[in-house]
């Protein structure tokens, strides 16, 4: 056994030496794990929570006299439709902060009941050992946490905590272990929303919300959970983009890189609010190689909650100008309904000297100057595809942006669009020096054209 302690050591100074995810993906590959998720091998271990083995923490027994543990009031729980009736004053995510990056309910706020790290760790416990090894370790965690927690929803809802020791308080409403809780903390659920409400929501309506919802409101704030959690608000964005039909009447601004189109899409919007849906905006990618500089890519969820949101806004007048764009915009694609709807609309070229076009790239891309090592990066990267692999990363070093844009445009975007456009047809040019007189000239066209 001095052994065996040792090796445990030696796993204790390395899970404290570096991030817990590949530590925990490395024991769940290894036959430590086997051998945890079957305690019976071990005698000195079993019944050992594994988080007790890699930390300070060892977990206080789960299983006293049922008599002994106070029952849990069920909690509320609305569906998301009614959610999004009330529109409530806070939405709290409590998923953890990679999750909530993936995607969430737009204007939540993110109070992680786990940090990334915790969570993939509970999770390793919930898989090779057990429930119970799990929720003690999530447990002992949100007992040192929830003084934040607690404090950090308060805040944004404008509302005072009482003098109450919180942890103590976990402690009791947990004390009957993962199977008391789950049986006690039933969802109820509500037609309504209470006025006032703060709505919790977790990954599925499981007991990371329902857990919280029932401290708060034992603590007085008008607390309710979301039904399925995250899992509703993608299951609307999903049905609402599959059913999504287009306006009447869709026009998509077409041209050469550096013409401005999205310079003319965004001025279109401002004189004709809701006409507009910019996908490079919702995606946060200008939809080239080089289309990432300066801007955070979404994820394809966080891009399709975006659209079915602006979708669900509707377009004025059965009008929709979009940026012509291939199905992928940098690493998302774009939905079907959508896509379809960019294929059969009526196209708009937008055209502009030379000179315009390497103005309007120079600004897009130096405008932050933090991004300028990526772009150098990524020019790197284009100049392997071109022929004669030309020096660009050299140019860019030197300062000679004029000639390297020009280069980048001639012999690299100008070829590749051209070849992607060929067959299509434009019912009309616009020049695009200036793009606010070019979106007036767009819009004066569209008008005409559909009687707006």
């Amino acid at each position: 056994m001095i052994q065996l302690s040792e090796r445990f050591v030696g796993f204790d100074r390395a899970l404290a030496a570096a991030p817990i995810r590949p530590i925990a993906r490395a024991l769940a590959r290894s036959s430590w794990g086997s051998a945890l998720a079957r305690p019976g091998r071990w005698s000195p271990v079993r019944r050992a929570p594994l988080g007790a083995l890699f930390s300070d923490r060892v977990s206080r027994p789960m299983s006293p006299p049922d008599d002994a543990v106070p029952r849990l009031a069920p909690v509320p729980f609305a569906r998301l439709d009614a959610v999004r009736r009330a529109r409530p004053r806070l939405i709290v995510d409590l998923r953890a902060p990679a999750e909530f990056a993936d995607d969430h309910v737009k204007g939540a706020l993110n109070v992680p009941l786990f940090e990334n790290e915790t969570r993939a760790f509970v999770g390793l416990l919930y898989k090779q050992f057990s429930p119970d090894a799990a929720f003690n370790e999530a447990r002992a965690e949100v007992v040192q946490r929830i003084e934040e927690i607690v404090g950090r929803i308060a805040a944004a809802a404008g509302w005072d905590v009482p003098a109450v020791d919180l942890k103590e308080r976990v402690r009791a409403m947990t004390s009957g272990g993962i199977a008391r809780m789950e049986t006690d903390l039933d969802p109820v659920p509500l037609d309504d929303l209470p006025a006032d409400a703060v709505v919790l929501s977790c990954a599925r309506g499981g007991l990371r919300s329902r857990s919280i919802v029932a401290l708060l409101r034992t603590l007085g704030l008008e607390a309710v959970g979301l039904i399925d959690g995250y899992r509703a608000h993608r299951s609307h964005v999903r049905e609402a983009l599959e059913a999504w039909t287009p306006p009447a009447h869709v026009f998509a601004l077409r041209g050469l890189t550096g013409v401005g189109k999205t310079l003319v899409l965004r001025a279109i919007e401002e004189r004709r609010p809701g006409w507009t849906l910019d996908l490079e905006g919702v995606a946060g990618h200008r939809s080239s190689l080089l289309g990432m500089v300066g801007l955070r890519q979404t994820t394809q969820k966080g891009f399709e909650s975006g659209l079915a949101l602006r979708a669900e806004e509707g377009f004025p007048d059965g009008v929709l100008v979009i940026e012509g764009e291939s199905r992928k915009v940098g690493d998302v694609v774009i939905p079907k309904s959508m896509w379809e709807a960019l294929q059969g609309a009526v196209n708009v070229e937008v055209v502009a000297s030379l000179a315009r076009r390497v103005r309007v790239l120079s600004e897009d891309y130096l405008a932050v100057p933090e991004s300028l090592p990526k772009l150098r990066e990524q020019l790197v990267a284009v100049a392997a595809r071109m022929d004669g692999e030309p020096d660009l990363a050299g140019m860019f070093d030197r300062g000679e942006i004029d000639p390297l844009v020009e280069l980048l445009l001639e012999c690299y975007y100008d070829p590749l669009y051209r070849g992607s456009e060929a067959g299509k047809r434009y019912e009309v040019a616009v020049e695009a020096e200036d793009a606010g007189a070019a979106a007036d000239e767009i819009i004066r066209w569209i008008e005409a054209r559909v009687g707006a």
